[in-house]
C-alpha cells in the first residue's frame, strides 16, 4: 500500500511540475507546442481515457497518477512535423494564445471543468457505476470539441476526427469492460 502511494505522489509531483514548467518556461512552452503540432499526438490523447477509467475502476490511484502524466506530456512525444496544416496551426495557436493570455474568472472556472469532470470519471469507475462513467466519458469528449470550436471557429473543427475516434474506441472499450463484467458477476453468482 505505502509503495502505491509513493507512486501515486511521484507522478502527482511530475505531473503538477510538469504544468508549473510549461507555465513558467517560454521555451519549454514552445517546444512542446511545436511537437504538438504533429497530429499523432491529437489522436492518442483520447486513448488514455480507457487507462484512466481501468485504473479508476481498480481503485489504483497510482495507475490514474501515471496515466495522467503520460497523457499531459504526450502532447510532445512525437517529433515537430515538416508540415502542418494550416486549421491545425491556427488551432494550436489559438490554444497558446488562450494559454498565455490573461486568466479572468470566467475562463478560469471554465478550465475547471477539465479537473472537475476527470474527477466525476475517476469517482464513476471507482465507484463501479460504468454506465455513469461512460456518460461521463462523452461528455468530456462532447465538452473539448464545444470548447475547439467556440474558441477556435474553423480551426476547432480539426479536431473533430481525433476526438470522435478516440471516443468511439473508448466507448467500445469500455462497453466490452461492462460486458466482461456482467458475464464474470453472472458466473460468481451461479
Amino acid at each position: 500500500m505505502l509503495k502505491k502511494n509513493k507512486w501515486t505522489l511521484l507522478f502527482t509531483f511530475l505531473s503538477i511540475a510538469f504544468i508549473i514548467a510549461m507555465a513558467l518556461s517560454d521555451s519549454l512552452f514552445v517546444w512542446a507546442f511545436e511537437r504538438h503540432h504533429n497530429v499523432l499526438s491529437w489522436y492518442i490523447r483520447p486513448l488514455f481515457m480507457m487507462p484512466f477509467c481501468f485504473f479508476a475502476y481498480r481503485r489504483n490511484g497510482a495507475g490514474i497518477a501515471v496515466t495522467i502524466f503520460l497523457l499531459l506530456t504526450s502532447m510532445f512525444w512525437f517529433p515537430k512535423p515538416e508540415t502542418t496544416s494550416e486549421t491545425v496551426a491556427a488551432f494550436l495557436a489559438m490554444e497558446q494564445q488562450y494559454l498565455t493570455a490573461h486568466w479572468s474568472l470566467s475562463k478560469i472556472a471554465v478550465s475547471m471543468l477539465v479537473p472537475i469532470t476527470m474527477s466525476a470519471l475517476a469517482y464513476a469507475f471507482w465507484q463501479r457505476s460504468l454506465k455513469i462513467g461512460l456518460v461521463i466519458v462523452v461528455l468530456i469528449a462532447f465538452l473539448k470539441i464545444l470548447w475547439s470550436v467556440v474558441e477556435g471557429g474553423n480551426s476547432g473543427l480539426s479536431i473533430l476526427v481525433p476526438a470522435l475516434l478516440g471516443l468511439g474506441i473508448c466507448i467500445i472499450a469500455i462497453l466490452i469492460f461492462i460486458k466482461f463484467q456482467r458475464r464474470n458477476d453472472d458466473k460468481a453468482t451461479h
